[in-house]
């Protein structure tokens, strides 16, 4: 009987021991409790940051150390829109940008001629093109990435033209047909499709058309659109009607695409003559001539020797 008693006592205790732990560490009704309630209760955890991103918030500070004057720094703006890089930090970074490899490229450079056997004028030469290239790289990268994205631009501008000509013709407004080419080109065109989805939310802002077009030919800089523009502006303040205006635009569009390239196929001819010159004609003379030269090696010098 008292053998029973024992077990009895040490099964229920191993029952509340097993239960307070599991009340403990797996159930917590404490942090339920502070969970409905509501007290307690942190933050969720931030997930860790991208390398990326840590070294855009070191760029970031570094470029708060870069001395910047009010004209360059519209102009860099001005660059960097055009570009495609609109984010209110983005000056920032592209100055710390221009700070960081500043000083990593000597830094490489001087590991590449501290072991070189050369004079100390050219060592010194070289760490100065280093700083140069680190200091005013970034500003060559910018201008070619609004190059890149201009020359996108003006390549879908014909495809936004002739959907913008089927929208108004169809019955739409400017407005409406702006915001439709706008969600139709976002995959094929993405750089057009975005200066006119830029124009919709300006409109929307409460900004006269004019005025909100005006802004899409400042921010791209190119001529085509520059061209679309005015003949816009000049339909809505005439009067005239915005379909038979288009349509005008878009013919002189493709003549002038056609008299292009016409223009480039005329020059073709011209620009190979020197890789014909300098690449073919060697391994025509190697192909032709060369069998001749080698057969008059071999058998017409041994002759004339023996004669």
């Amino acid at each position: 009987m008292v053998m029973v008693g024992a077990i009895f006592l040490l099964s229920l205790a191993v029952m509340v021991g097993i239960g307070t732990l599991g009340l403990r560490f797996w159930v917590r009704p404490r942090e339920a409790m502070e969970r409905v309630a509501g007290l307690g209760m942190a933050g969720p955890e931030a997930p860790p940051p991208h390398p990326s991103l840590a070294f855009r918030d070191i760029l970031l500070k570094l470029g708060k150390y870069v001395p910047q004057s009010p004209k360059d720094v519209s102009v860099m703006q001005r660059r960097l829109i055009r570009a495609g890089y609109r984010k209110p930090n983005a000056l920032m970074i592209f100055y710390g940008a221009k700070l960081f490899c500043a000083l990593v490229f000597p830094l490489i450079t001087s590991y590449f001629i501290l072991s070189a056997d050369t004079d100390s004028s050219n060592k010194v030469l070289g760490l100065a093109a280093s700083v140069g290239l680190g200091f005013f790289g970034p500003n060559e990268f910018v201008n070619f990435q609004a190059r890149r994205r201009q020359k996108q631009i003006r390549r879908g501008l014909p495809n936004a033209l002739d959907l913008m000509v089927v929208c108004v013709e169809s019955g739409l407004g400017l407005d409406q047909a702006i915001l439709q080419v706008a969600k139709e080109l976002e995959h094929a065109h993405p750089e057009i499709s975005e200066e006119f989805a830029l124009v919709n939310y300006e409109l929307k802002a409460g900004k006269r058309r004019a005025e909100a077009l005006r802004n899409m030919a400042e921010r791209t800089a190119v001529d085509d659109l520059k061209k679309l523009v005015a003949v816009l502006i000049q339909a809505d303040r005439f009067g005239t009607g915005i379909a038979q205006s288009l349509r005008a635009h878009a013919d002189y569009m493709r003549v002038q695409a056609r008299q292009i390239a016409e223009e480039k196929a005329a020059k073709l001819g011209v620009k190979l003559v020197f890789p014909i010159f300098f690449c073919i004609l060697p391994t025509l003379f190697v192909v032709t001539v060369g069998p001749v030269v080698v057969k008059i090696i071999r058998e017409l010098i041994p002759m004339m020797n023996n004669i």
